[in-house]
């Protein structure tokens, strides 16, 4: 049979900067990239999801780059194990790389493969890719984690070098990829999904965002922020390079949001039960609203708060939503609503382009204050105010809610200070 060596794209889209590709290329002949649609996964998403479209048009993009290079991108559908199984029993296969994921799942998922490979005397082999410091690199001086973000970030910098964000050369090692002329890729839409024939935005690192985003990335109405989180979530663009980017230009804030992103999933590494739970268990005795009539307004952008509804509608007709906004949304669910931070975390995962377990789960936390975060729950944003103090002149209020100053537009369903009051006494009650 065929001697191959398999390289398995997942949450890293790209064959340039590739960590686990890099090591499949400087190690191995005939290496063979692949893609998996893992049906674990896509069984839970609706039949129309844009980050299906987003995915499928980075796989073909991807298959184009690998063709340039004389090999070609295997795309499957199914179980991830099913598959590996398959192609050990129709080829060679001398050793599987791939980069490594850190959500419960993914670790569950890895292990399996794993068990199955050194089974059979084959190495499976995991890199890091998709931040910049995992696992146990960036550690208190006792060996615990850190769980509060600011002294996590002092010691990210103070270890940071040129050797953790340096690039992954593939080019010279080109002659290294399986020479095939088979082409398996097996289309997403032939599973019984639909395109939503979305248009997506190539990537790109404007400097004059980048340099300027401590001053503009707070208003929604303007262009102040990157839009490459959803290329971050799906490796179409690599980490190393946004840190780069981000130490060239001197924006020490725009690497701040970098370091966010090691932060929260140093945090679900060390403490997976932030997955569905808080991660201050205290916070579990908070007594939620079960208010569904609530919930709807609030999902459908009709809750009388016009920068909530702004940014839920935005959310709901392009999958993404300003940071600032998210913030602003996120306490509105869990302090005026009283509403459980997993229904709006869920509704998040659902709709989010560039959802995120890690980031998801920690900054739904974030707004309960039941997280990481130092400052306890007491901290309630006040809507109209932060309208006041990002969209004083609601242009992106009125873009996204036209009734907005008309009859049309509804009424607060629930008053600011009521609403305040009740969430910090119900969490008092909770925390006594």
């Amino acid at each position: 049979m065929e001697k191959i060596t398999l390289f398995w794209h997942r949450r890293d889209l790209r064959n340039y900067d590739n960590a686990g590709l890099h090591a499949a290329l400087t190690s191995s002949k005939n290496v063979q990239p692949i893609f998996i649609f893992d049906t674990k996964i896509l069984d839970r998403l609706p039949k129309e999801d844009k980050r299906i479209d987003f995915i499928n048009d980075a796989i073909l993009k991807l298959d184009k780059a690998y063709q340039e290079f004389g090999t070609k991108l295997w795309v499957f559908y199914g179980s991830p194990l099913e598959v590996l199984k398959q192609l050990d029993q129709d080829y060679s296969v001398l050793a599987l790389y791939t980069n490594r994921d850190y959500e419960p799942y993914a670790h569950e998922r890895d292990k399996a493969v794993y068990e199955y490979f050194q089974a059979k005397g084959i190495p499976f082999v995991g890199k890091k890719d998709h931040i910049v410091f995992e696992k146990n690199e960036v550690l208190k001086s006792d060996g615990d984690p850190y769980v509060v973000f600011t002294p996590y970030s002092k010691i990210w910098k103070n270890q940071l070098t040129e050797f953790y964000y340096k690039a992954y050369p593939i080019e010279k090692y080109k002659g290294n990829f399986n020479k095939t002329d088979e082409h398996k890729l097996d289309s997403v839409y032939d599973h019984g999904f639909t395109a939503t024939n979305t248009k997506f935005s190539e990537p790109s690192f404007d400097q004059k965002v980048i340099t300027n985003y401590k001053e503009i990335r707070d208003f929604p109405a303007k262009d102040g922020t990157t839009r490459l989180s959803v290329h971050l979530r799906f490796g179409t663009v690599s980490i190393r390079e946004c840190v780069t980017k981000a130490l060239e230009l001197g924006s020490e804030t725009w690497l701040n949001e970098l370091i966010w992103r090691d932060f929260y999933h140093s945090v679900l590494y060390h403490f997976p039960h932030v997955a569905t739970n808080a991660f201050r268990s205290k916070y579990e005795a908070v007594e939620w609203e079960k208010n569904e009539e609530h919930f709807k307004a609030w999902c459908d952008g009709k809750t009388g708060y016009p920068l909530v509804d702004a940014g839920m509608r935005e959310l709901n007709e392009t999958g993404f939503m300003h940071n600032r906004v998210r913030m602003v949304v996120a306490s509105f669910l869990t302090k005026h609503l009283l509403l459980d931070w997993r229904w709006g975390e869920a509704y998040f995962a659902k709709k989010l382009l560039d959802f995120d377990l890690a980031a998801n789960s920690g900054g739904w936390q974030w707004a309960a204050g039941c997280g990481t975060d130092a400052a306890p729950y007491f901290r309630v944003f006040n809507p109209t105010s932060q309208l006041e103090k990002f969209d004083k002149n609601k242009t992106y209020v009125k873009h996204w809610v036209p009734e907005f100053g008309t009859e049309d537009y509804p009424e607060p369903i629930v008053e600011h200070k009521f609403a305040r009051q009740r969430a910090l006494d119900r969490y008092k009650e909770a925390l006594s």
